[in-house]
């Protein structure tokens, strides 16, 4: 990834780089190399080693919890959040912050904690 590149451009490679690994006889989650969970031990985010690079994946409002559960509905009526996936090491023109969400609320992760945190080992962060 050039240092150079666009926000746009890093997310549109994590993407494709996950596509690729649900198109392979794999699961995510033997990539999985960081979870992170708020205080409560719900999930706000994850990164995957891929052969793009380490990428960031997380939902960004409410979503459902598992594969048989309905999404939920904001207190205020909004509709679903997405899932926000970019490159780690994005490049210089990418800020610091990476959004998540989880039933406490709006989040805001750092990508140089977490990429100390995936050379440290990776596991599992609980947020204070």
């Amino acid at each position: 990834m050039s240092p150079h590149a666009e926000p746009a451009d890093s997310r549109a490679v994590a993407e494709q780089a996950m596509a690729d690994l649900t198109n392979v006889l794999t699961r995510t989650t033997d990539h999985r190399v960081l979870n992170v969970q708020c205080r409560h031990a719900h999930h706000l985010a994850a990164v995957y080693d891929t052969p793009a690079g380490l990428v960031y994946r997380a939902a960004t409002g409410p979503h459902a919890h598992g594969s048989k559960d309905f999404v939920d509905t904001a207190h205020d009526g909004g509709g679903p959040g997405h899932l926000f996936t970019d490159l780690l090491e994005a490049g210089r023109l990418v800020g610091d912050e990476l959004p998540a969400w989880c039933d406490c609320g709006h989040w805001s992760l750092s990508r140089r904690d977490l990429l100390a945190r995936t050379r440290d080992g990776g596991g599992t962060v609980h947020l204070p």
